[in-house]
């Protein structure tokens, strides 16, 4: 059973940076997505989501493969399968495309909107829908992101470790890469 996160940031970035930084531990093996999408409130208050799948290019193409099957088994009926497979190829591409547009896939849409609304101006929200995790190391990798959780699926143990790590979270400021860099000078490996 896929787990519900949504994780709000207090700046504009944090949460495309974070995903991009899930995107690569989901090559790593160590989180498996169902789905992910950023929510963005602007200045003026505008909310804008930015989906991680692309529905509508997916829909396109699977429906475009499978026009053309279906098209070139048809146009064999009529002799004519080229034919049959060019135009089977373009109304398959067309309707997957439109179907692709018109299906809500993962988190609800409605919900992020609903959810996203709420947010302060010039902040961001990241929607996760987790199948499994290595939280540890997740948490690891995600050290230096400092956010605080909206809403939740986890157990209430799991979501307060969670808050904690997130809480405790900082970026490194200039004076903490220069003493960083002095201890570095001071002790040569």
């Amino acid at each position: 059973m896929a787990e519900l996160l949504v994780v709000g940031f207090d700046n504009l970035t944090d949460a495309d940076r974070v995903l991009t930084e899930l995107t690569r531990m989901q090559k790593e093996y160590l989180i498996d997505l169902e789905d992910a999408v950023v929510a963005i409130r602007s200045q003026d208050g505008a909310v804008r989501i930015k989906q991680s799948v692309n529905l509508v290019s997916l829909g396109a193409a699977s429906g475009g493969l499978s026009g053309a099957l279906w098209g070139g088994l048809i146009g064999l009926l009529f002799l004519n399968p080229l034919a049959g497979f060019a135009i089977g190829g373009a109304v398959g591409a067309g309707s997957g495309a439109l179907s692709g547009n018109m299906i809500d896939y993962g988190i609800n849409d409605d919900f992020i909107k609903s959810l996203g609304d709420t947010l302060k101006p010039e902040t961001s929200a990241l929607f996760l829908l987790i199948r499994k995790s290595q939280p540890e190391k997740v948490l690891a990798e995600l050290k230096e992101f400092k956010g605080h959780v909206i809403r939740s699926s986890l157990s209430p143990e799991q979501e307060a470790k969670l808050q904690a790590a997130l809480s405790r979270a900082h970026p490194p400021s200039a004076s903490e890469g220069v003493e960083a860099a002095g201890t570095m000078a001071a002790h040569p490996a």
